[in-house]
């Protein structure tokens, strides 16, 4: 028998051993080329009655089951007048009960079975998904389809979900990036686009169990659906249950209208609001990004990385903060979405007195990217970091199975990943910078600063050539009451 001592010499003797195959420095260390194939969507493909997609996935790693049933529509759909419903549908889908089942009875069966189903409601997409032991997936899938297809909205459930929705309402203006948030999207897209119709309490108040069961049938319809499954399962055992749920589902087919497009033209300027209890202030710039497919996508995701996107080796963290100490963090992003066009922000949290010398900073970093002074060492570490962190989208069955669950949502092909990474090899300096000109346009920018403005417009006392008046015409921003969303005195 080996005693500790020995043991423990036996560890050491093996360590010492190894020890002269470890390189003396990190750069020394070499890697074998990392080799992934992006799995084949056909593989996981099936069809369901009235031509639903699905894609499922077999994975005996647990003995889980996830099954997720997603739409088409959203927030966008809400009427004008009652903001919140998709909130409140989102809610009060799961929480109010279904079939036969009293909310009560629901969440004391869901807990018996040591289940989690959950219902959400997103700006452009919906979805109910249902995890399990894998052994209870028939009473599970009952239970799924019954909250599915017979929602009972109760009305109890549902004057609690208003409640809990007007307090939320009320803490709007606790939070500086709430604020930032609320108006930076105003700015850009305009107070009439759906996406900046908020709730207030008026319109929570006019809400009924009837807007939501309206809501409900426009988007839960078969034309809209498509389902995703992975887990402890038989494939062909599951497709069959789904079959048969599906074929008892009589609903005319009937698709959600497309996503409205913004339309409002933002004016470039510097827009400020003012908060008094603060002593720093929340700066975003940026303008209207860009919708799929977009020809330049991977070159200004590559530039975009570069300038801000990329954490601690991005230009903006570099520069702003771990060089000046201005910022605890400064990021950029352009957002490039599929149902509507995001929007390109860099932004930051600074002192008041020192918001104005880091926006004088980004705008400069904006400029170097557009002349393109990016060096192949800086391009080299973006592209590898999206190469390298690539297989993450696909690290389980369910990811993967969701991920082309929604390309079928958005209409975005499969090859799309595929092809990704060479998209991403194929990206030079030249193209970051084609691209960053022509999306990029500093012409454009809007400005928001929310904050202690008397304070942030006093600048620094270093650095009195430095002031936000000289980005733009400036424009003094509301505070708007939480409840109303109307300008307060």
């Amino acid at each position: 028998m080996i005693k500790k001592s020995q043991f423990f010499l036996v560890l050491l003797l093996a360590a010492t051993a190894g020890a002269g195959e470890i390189p003396a420095r990190p750069e020394m260390l070499s890697f074998p080329p990392l080799a992934f194939a992006v799995p084949r969507a056909e593989s996981f493909k099936v069809s369901l009655p009235g031509n639903v997609p699905a894609y499922v996935a077999e994975d005996k790693l647990l003995p889980l089951v996830t099954v997720q049933i997603s739409f088409r529509g959203g927030r966008y759909l809400e009427e004008k007048g009652k903001e919140g419903t998709a909130e409140l549908l989102g809610t009060v889908w799961r929480t109010g009960g279904a079939g036969v089942l009293s909310p009560q009875e629901l969440d004391e069966t869901l807990d018996f079975l040591a289940a989690q189903l959950a219902t959400s409601v997103s700006g452009t997409s919906s979805s109910v998904t249902l995890n399990l032991l894998a052994k209870d997936l028939d009473r599970g899938l009952q239970l799924l389809f019954d909250v599915l297809l017979k929602p009972r909205f109760d009305e109890a459930r549902l004057a609690k979900a208003k409640e809990d929705l007007i307090a939320e309402l009320k803490r709007r203006n606790d939070d500086a990036a709430d604020i930032e948030s609320r108006e930076w999207q105003r700015l850009i897209y305009g107070d009439e686009y759906w996406l900046c119709r908020l709730p207030t309490k008026a319109s929570v108040d006019a809400i009924s169990r009837e807007d939501l069961v309206a809501l409900h049938r426009r988007i839960v319809n078969p034309a809209n659906c498509v389902v995703a499954v992975a887990g402890d399962v038989d494939k062909q055992a599951v497709v069959r249950k789904l079959k048969a749920y599906f074929e008892q589902w009589k609903v005319k087919p009937q698709p959600v209208p497309p996503v409205p497009q913004p339309t409002h033209k933002p004016k470039p300027g510097v827009y400020l609001v003012h908060k008094a209890d603060v002593n720093q202030g929340r700066v975003s710039i940026g303008h209207l990004g860009a919708k799929r497919p977009l020809p330049e996508e991977f070159a200004i995701t590559v530039a975009n990385d570069i300038l801000g996107g990329g954490g601690f080796t991005a230009w903006m963290m570099s520069r702003i903060r771990s060089d000046e100490g201005l910022a605890y963090g400064a990021y950029s992003s352009f957002g490039i979405l599929d149902a509507y066009p995001g929007t390109f922000r860099a932004g930051f949290q600074s002192k008041s007195s020192t918001c104005a010398r880091a926006a004088f900073l980004t705008l400069e970093l904006v400029e170097k990217l557009r002349r393109g002074e990016i060096t192949e060492a800086e391009l080299t570490t973006s592209k590898n970091s999206f190469i390298e962190t690539f297989p993450r989208n696909f690290e389980t069955k369910l990811r993967t199975v969701q991920l082309y669950a929604m390309d079928e949502l958005t209409g975005r092909p499969h090859s799309y990943w595929v092809n990704y990474r060479d998209n991403i090899r194929q990206v030079d300096v030249q193209a970051a910078q084609k691209a960053a000109q022509k999306l990029i346009r500093p012409e454009e920018f809007v400005i928001l600063v929310v904050g202690n403005v008397d304070e942030i417009l006093k600048g620094h006392p270093d650095y009195p050539e430095i002031q936000l008046a000289k980005l733009g015409p400036m424009t003094r921003l509301p505070l708007r009451d939480p409840l109303t969303l109307k300008p307060l005195e």
